[in-house]
């Protein structure tokens, strides 16, 4: 085993760009029930709910709810999506500790997800960020189709930075760069790191990748090289865009902690108590979820030699 024992902070967004994919509603105390449990294991961080119209998704209508309702645990930062003023203010009721914005660097997926360009989306988003300034509330932009856009194709750097130096210049000092449907590898992945991290270097940067074209935790290893310490993950590997359609969707949590651990980082996750959850999202969910790790258990999870090879001489 690896004995680097350098700090990794992983953060979960199965609650929130997990479920809001899911076709049955999951209640209310299912959610609750999940995300303390998931509270329990180590996270530093838990994407919980997303403050969207509740006509645009349904299936995390109940955000206020749920957020009133979970326990918080010392230590763990508890994150929303905010797309609008009107979700800002409905999520500072609820007493977030960061307020996560998105756009695309992608024109197209922008006006396709968003039915924005992303000039209206930046106008957006620099409303709640004056909205939100003052207040003990962190502020992180997610930077959607960072490495690649399912409709154009490549998306450059330049562009990536150019964006970043706008959002650094209204004052957000988080930005998460988003592998949306999983077109990231680790060459370019590397750069983009070791650049964003070169012309911002005050700035915390979470990767957000998909495991679509099963690279997520090569991609997670680049990024850890480039000195990226932070990443999102999915309890279960639920969740991803629907410009994938078919295709499993973001990085797998308990896969990629168990990754990590084995070459030696800290990842502050108990695994166990983690499959312990995700045992529990199939049922929840009604489907399999992409999980490896919950069907093969972890490396050392050995298994009793069949009863013949004792009379082997």
């Amino acid at each position: 085993m690896a004995t680097h024992s350098k700090k990794v902070f992983m953060q979960e967004v199965a609650t929130r760009d997990g479920f809001q994919n899911e076709a049955q509603f999951i209640a209310t105390e299912d959610k609750v029930r999940v995300v303390d449990a998931l509270s329990l294991c180590g996270f530093a961080k838990i994407e919980v709910t997303s403050f969207t119209s509740p006509k645009a998704i349904p299936a995390l209508r109940d955000a206020e709810d749920v957020m009133h309702q979970i326990k918080r645990q010392p230590g763990v930062e508890y994150t929303v999506l905010v797309p609008n003023v009107r979700g800002a203010e409905r999520a500072l009721s609820c007493g977030i500790d960061e307020a996560n914005l998105v756009m695309s660097m992608s024109e197209t997926h922008n006006r396709s997800n968003l039915r924005m360009t992303r000039e209206q989306s930046f106008e957006q988003l620099r409303q709640v960020v004056a909205a939100i300034s003052g207040s003990r509330v962190a502020i992180n932009i997610s930077l959607s189709t960072t490495f690649g856009c399912p409709m154009e194709g490549d998306v450059s750097e330049d562009e990536v930075m150019r964006w970043l130096d706008r959002f650094a210049d209204i004052g957000v000092k988080r930005a998460t760069l988003c592998d949306t449907t999983g077109m990231a590898y680790p060459s370019q992945v590397r750069s983009m790191a070791s650049r964003a991290q070169q012309l911002h270097p005050d700035m915390a940067f979470t990767m957000h990748f998909h495991n679509t074209r099963s690279m997520a935790q090569a991609n997670a290893l680049a990024s850890l090289s480039a000195g990226i310490n932070r990443f999102d993950a999915s309890l279960g590997g639920i969740g991803g865009c629907p410009y994938a359609p078919g295709a499993s969707g973001n990085a797998c949590t308990e896969d990629m902690v168990h990754m990590l651990e084995l070459e030696g980082f800290d990842t502050g996750v108990d695994l166990n108590k983690l499959l312990e959850v995700s045992r529990t999202l199939p049922t929840l969910i009604g489907h399999d979820i992409p999980s490896q790790l919950l069907k093969a258990g972890p490396r050392l999870a050995l298994h009793p030699a069949p009863e013949y090879t004792r009379d082997v001489k």
